[in-house]
C-alpha cells in the first residue's frame, strides 16, 4: 500500500507536506521558516482551506512523531503470527512486587532461557522499542515480546517470578 505525499512551498511562509488518507482526507504539517510548525487539517472538498490548525512547539512535534512512530512498530508486530506460523507476540504486565521491578532488562536472561525476545516495554504513554539490555523496568511496565507460544508462557512464569 503506497502513501500519498505532496508537498507545497509557500512563498514567504515555509513548506507544507500534504499526506493524503486513503479516505481522501488531507493532513498536512506546516514548517515555517521562523522554525515553527503547525499540523493542518484541511476540507475534503477544497484541499486548500484549512479546516483546522494547531502549533506545536518542538517537544510536542517529537511527542506526536514518537506516538506515531512507536505504534506504528507496535502494530506491525502484532501482524507477525499472520506471516510466521509458530510465531506470537505477548504483552506480559510486570507484576505488582516482582523482583525486576528496577532491575536491568539483562538480568532476565529472558533470551537464554526462554527463547523469547523483549521487543519493546511499553511504559504509561511512552513506548521503549528494542531495549537493550541496560533498559530498566519500572513498576507497571508491560513486556512486549515475541517468541513461540511455549517460549512466551515461560517468558511470562520468569517475569512472574522474578529473579532467582
Amino acid at each position: 500500500m503506497s502513501v500519498r505525499i505532496e508537498r507545497v512551498d509557500l512563498p514567504g511562509i515555509g513548506m507544507r507536506n500534504d499526506v493524503i488518507t486513503a479516505s481522501g482526507r488531507r493532513v498536512a504539517v506546516v514548517s515555517h521558516r521562523t522554525g515553527e510548525r503547525d499540523l493542518a487539517f484541511f476540507d475534503a472538498d477544497d484541499p486548500d482551506a484549512s479546516t483546522d490548525s494547531i502549533p506545536l512547539t518542538d517537544d510536542e512535534a517529537a511527542a506526536l512523531a514518537e506516538i506515531l512512530g512507536s505504534s506504528i512498530q507496535l502494530s506491525r508486530l502484532s501482524t507477525l503470527s499472520d506471516h510466521a506460523v509458530g510465531l506470537y507476540t505477548d504483552e506480559i504486565t510486570l507484576p505488582t512486587g516482582s523482583g525486576f521491578v528496577g532491575r536491568p532488562m539483562g538480568d532476565t536472561k529472558a533470551r537464554t532461557l526462554t527463547s523469547s525476545s523483549i521487543v519493546a516495554i511499553l511504559r504509561g504513554s511512552q513506548v521503549i522499542a528494542s531495549p537493550g539490555p541496560d533498559a530498566v523496568f519500572e513498576h507497571g511496565d508491560v513486556i512486549v515480546a515475541v517468541g513461540t507460544r511455549k517460549g512466551l508462557d515461560r517468558l511470562a512464569k520468569l517475569i512472574d517470578r522474578g529473579p532467582s
